[in-house]
């Protein structure tokens, strides 16, 4: 692994190449190792390391980055080279900011307790071997045999790291382990499928993934068809996560300044339901990643959603200068750097990447939301979503892996699958139930803490083949 001191060794020759007023380096990499399976059979193992640096320059308001992989004193005057070349050519910046210094991040803080964040790097995860990853899947395929099915999907694993020095004195440094397990059941008209994601591997259970996987493929056999309409639907939390993923990088101030996000004139706002509360927080438990950003500040914690209303934005450090002076300044909330910007330059700025649903007041196991429905639909996951309306945030997609009919409070038979169009802005005002938030992982979005949901009147527009 790429370590801080050789990542400070590697800054230092980087400077003494460079003549531009300002540099930054950011640091990225790691290794990884992935075992894939289709018909029973592992078919694939592979494993890469690889580390970079990509080489912001500044001159007077022109700003470009260049990258390599080699760290050698030839590739590195080169890289710099590059960068600074591009730079000299690029048009003025006028809302360019010198880079951070290194208290920057503390004092935008400094009024706010700070919470330690978790180690997210285990030895365990960082240390597993292929045949460790091979045994697991041999476990998943003996579930499968035993039940006539067929299994495919992955045991990924990686260890990574995540760098930013600056000219100004600022220096950050993140380690990261991940494991990750994804399983797909399939039966001859049927399938299932469950996915998890932890930086700690102990925290996968690959028997219980497969044993639901497969339990939803056979309960899920000779699918009937109902007809497409507005149902209750008992979302478990894979669903939940691949819809309101849509949402959140319209937190983003330079969205709202760009008039591209979903609450351009609806800050402050009843948008959803009174039981909906949504923090950003990179500290919490169950959540990974980096603590600071794209240019080294650390990440705040933040409210984004108070029952139901919205109450921040997350910016980075350009984007909060741009919105103090613009037409939207006393309509937003609070206006600050938070800690959730992209490396520069960029055309998106920032966005929440730390979901936490808070706990509902009376969470609901997803037992009891099928017990408590006369008539409804189970849905293990959504994929294949598209928006129709980005203002409305109408979605559309299809059910996978795992529809179900409730009829007086019990699951009663797999359905064929349905096409959906649903406004998350309507979903999330038709919230009856939820369950605790879990760490959950799906397709379509990045891993989240969600709960399953009870939801009214979700809309289902048509009935598919399978």
């Amino acid at each position: 692994m790429l370590t801080r001191d050789q990542a400070a060794d590697i800054f230092a020759r980087i400077r003494k190449h460079a003549i531009a007023d300002e540099v930054e380096c950011l640091f990225y990499g790691g290794h990884s190792a992935l075992t894939r399976f289709a018909n029973n059979t592992i078919h694939q193992n592979m494993a890469e390391e690889n580390y970079g640096v990509s080489v912001r320059t500044v001159f007077g308001g022109r700003t470009a980055r260049a990258a390599t992989n080699r760290f050698d004193d030839d590739s590195l005057k080169n890289v710099v080279k590059a960068s600074e070349d591009l730079a000299r050519v690029q048009e003025p910046d006028a809302d360019l900011l010198p880079l951070p210094d290194a208290g920057e991040g503390a004092r935008a803080t400094q009024d706010r307790p700070t919470r330690p964040i978790p180690s997210r790097h285990f030895e365990e995860t960082a240390k597993l071997t292929p045949a460790e990853r091979a045994d697991a899947v041999g476990q998943i395929v003996r579930i499968a045999q035993k039940d006539k099915l067929t299994a495919a999907g992955i045991f990924a694993s990686s260890e990574s790291i995540e760098g930013i020095f600056n000219s100004r004195g600022l220096s950050q440094w993140h380690t990261q382990t991940s494991a990750e397990i994804s399983i797909t059941m399939l039966a001859p008209d049927s399938s299932g499928w469950q996915k998890a994601n932890s930086p700690n591997v102990a925290n996968l259970n690959a028997i219980s993934l497969a044993q639901i996987a497969a339990e939803k493929a056979g309960k899920s056999a000779a699918p009937r068809e109902v007809p497409a309409g507005k149902y209750t639907v008992v979302l478990e939390p894979a669903a939940v996560l691949d819809t309101v993923g849509f949402g959140f990088f319209d937190f983003g101030g330079l969205a709202i300044l760009d008039q591209r996000s979903f609450l351009n004139n609806r800050i402050g706002t009843q948008l959803f339901g009174a039981n909906i509360n949504i923090w950003d927080d990179v500290a919490h438990p169950q959540q990974s990643g980096s603590p600071f950003d794209g240019e080294g500040v650390p990440r705040q914690k933040l409210k984004l959603v108070e029952n139901g209303v919205v109450k921040r934005l997350v910016y980075s450090r350009g984007s909060a200068a741009k919105m103090k002076k613009s037409e939207h300044s006393d309509k937003v909330g609070p206006i600050e750097a938070t800690g959730h910007g992209f490396p520069i330059p960029n055309e998106m700025g920032e966005a929440a990447m730390n979901i936490v649903f808070e706990p509902p007041q009376d969470p609901k196991t997803i037992e009891q939301m099928i017990a408590s429905t006369e008539r409804g639909i189970l849905v293990t996951r959504l994929w294949y979503i598209r928006e129709v309306d980005p203002y409305e945030k109408i979605l559309t997609g299809m059910t996978r892996d795992g529809t179900f009919l409730i009829e007086d409070g019990k699951v009663v038979c797999g359905l064929r699958n349905f096409r959906f169009n649903q406004s998350l802005i309507e979903m999330l005002s038709n919230v009856e139930q939820m369950s605790t938030p879990v760490r959950t992982s799906g397709e379509e979005s990045f891993d989240m803490v969600v709960p399953a949901m009870k939801v009214r009147d979700f809309n289902f527009t048509e009935v598919t083949k399978f």
